[in-house]
């Protein structure tokens, strides 16, 4: 990989990034250093990435950073421990907010999950090999995620 094909891979994927990033850990600034991070790793293996595996390698490196700072902030945490007996407010009509909030409310490895498939679009393997899970655990992740989603939002007529 030489310097200009590089620049192409940033302008490329540098947005998709930051969106996956900030919508994982809602810290702009944690968000920018993944994703700067993942760049300097790509340039530093160039050599040794896969050229046809650059956007998996990317969202991976993205994806540990977010999931190692949250480690470092809550060592403790248990995956399934997520506050969820918030219900949406009648009247509340931003339905993107709402999606926002009732993703925040799931456990960091559910979210991430929910947003490779449902936001950008990767197939389970690609998950799979994304996050280091085997293929049963993200298919669990993302139905138990799923679920807690739809009890959270409850109704669409409520959210509406």
């Amino acid at each position: 990989m030489n310097t200009r094909t590089y620049n192409q891979i940033v302008d490329e994927w540098s947005d998709g990034l930051f969106r996956f990033a900030r919508s994982m850990c809602k810290d702009e600034d944690r968000s920018k250093d993944a994703v700067q991070d993942a760049f300097i790793k790509l340039w530093e293996r160039r050599d040794q990435v896969d050229p046809n595996k650059i956007k998996s390698y990317l969202f991976t490196t993205v994806h540990h950073k977010i999931i190692d700072g949250f480690r470092h902030d809550n060592p403790h945490q248990d995956i399934e421990e997520t506050p969820m007996n918030r219900s949406v407010e009648q009247g509340h009509h931003d339905l993107q907010e709402v999606l926002h909030e009732a993703l925040n409310t799931l456990p960091e490895i559910q979210r991430s999950v929910i947003l490779l498939r449902d936001y950008e679009g990767y197939n389970y393997d690609e998950i799979a090999d994304i996050t280091g899970l085997n293929l049963s655990q993200v298919k669990v992740y993302i139905f138990r995620g799923r679920k807690k989603l739809k009890a959270y939002i409850g109704e669409m007529e409520n959210v509406i």
